[in-house]
């Protein structure tokens, strides 16, 4: 019985770099970001993610690498863009642009996040003031939601340091408007 050939170093390092890549991947978070509102919210999300439009009852989905710290994820209202993604918003604007490079201008409800390797943190915040309703939820940890200014599950001022959440690294998170 003949043996297989043995593998050519190319070919190995080839496999090495692919496995590689399918396990830094297994460490991204996915965030599916639902509109229940009546109305259209331009969702908006930093560093990854952009932006994007979502009418009554669409859903987008964006995949945020572990490592990612200081992410953001809020809601636009009120917001008129070109076919080239120039325009701009009443609340929680980015510099008129429809996918976000940069935080929004408040007022602007956040669900902000960091992604480490075993643990992650998340909460809501209202300190850049309210725009609107949201709920914002990972697998593995509690569920937050605010539905006005004075939200109880939301950092309310910047001395409030009571309301980051933990859950289990690579887990899936839910945001919704108007929950």
């Amino acid at each position: 019985m003949a043996s297989a050939p043995a593998a050519s170093p190319a070919v190995l390092v080839v496999v090495v770099l692919v496995a590689t890549l399918a396990a830094g991947g297994a460490n991204a978070a996915t965030f599916t970001i639902t509109n229940r509102c009546s109305f259209t919210v331009w969702p908006a999300a930093t560093p990854v993610g952009g932006g994007t439009q979502l009418n009554p009852g669409q859903t987008w989905t964006i995949n945020v690498p572990a490592g990612t710290s200081s992410g953001r994820v809020w809601g636009r209202t009120g917001c008129n863009f070109d076919g080239a993604g120039r325009g701009g918003c009443a609340t929680g604007d980015c510099g008129g642009a429809l996918s976000c490079s940069l935080s929004g201008r408040p007022p602007m409800t956040l669900a902000e996040f960091t992604l480490g390797g075993s643990q992650d943190f998340y909460d809501l915040s209202v300190i850049d003031g309210y725009n609107v309703a949201m709920s914002f939820s990972c697998s593995s940890g509690v569920g937050l939601t605010c539905r006005d200014s004075r939200c109880p599950d939301a950092y309310l001022f910047p001395s409030d340091n009571s309301k980051t959440h933990a859950c289990r690294g690579n887990s899936n998170y839910q945001v919704v408007f108007c929950p």
